[in-house]
């Protein structure tokens, strides 16, 4: 593929700053991005940060509605490095898992799972019911990573962005793409 892209959800849970650093992090790698933002992560970002809708979507190369299930992101033609949703919801998680495509950050993702290509979800709660586990379980099974945004405090963070750049750097690890935001293990830094 000429183009790398990977497409991204940022959905209701709390943690909306993951997706942001997200998109951010993905244009400073020069990967093309295809957003769709949930409604309730409409309400998340005005509760937890000062962005507007214009800020967030100015980020990304590709902006689609939640319910334009028509986007080129909704289909498996449309190929993609995978996909990222950061954060997770618990709803969100309950529809990648069973299935339901009622959304297009879920339809999105079940194209990935599909067409065997990365799934990512920083899945955000805490405590977990046995009802979260499951679904965690099922997505896994199903072929995604389930990867909540735990801070590595090896990593000595100093601040909350450095935890942030962290996770998101172990991410983004995982598309085998480096963004130099990661203190790997006993490994010194350059």
């Amino acid at each position: 593929m000429s183009t790398r892209r990977i497409a991204v959800g940022i959905s209701g849970a709390s943690g909306f700053a993951y997706g942001v650093r997200l998109l951010q992090l993905l244009r400073e790698l020069d990967i093309e991005t295809h957003l769709t933002v949930s409604r309730s992560a409409l309400l998340t970002m005005t509760h937890e940060t000062d962005y507007k809708l214009a800020d967030v979507t100015a980020l990304a190369c590709v902006t689609y509605r939640c319910d334009d299930m028509a986007a080129a992101i909704s289909s498996g033609s449309f190929r993609t490095l995978g996909m990222i949703v950061a954060p997770c919801s618990m709803k969100t998680l309950a529809e990648i898992a069973s299935g339901l495509s009622s959304s297009l950050i879920s339809r999105a993702a079940d194209v990935t799972l599909k067409e065997r290509r990365p799934l990512v979800l920083l899945a955000r709660e805490t405590p977990y019911t046995l009802a979260h586990l499951r679904n965690m379980v099922a997505v896994t099974e199903m072929g995604g990573i389930v990867a909540p945004p735990v801070p590595a405090f090896y990593a000595r963070p100093a601040s909350l962005d450095a935890m942030i750049d962290h996770t998101l750097g172990r991410v983004l690890d995982l598309f085998g793409l480096d963004c130099g935001a990661v203190r790997r293990w006993k490994e010194t830094q350059a």
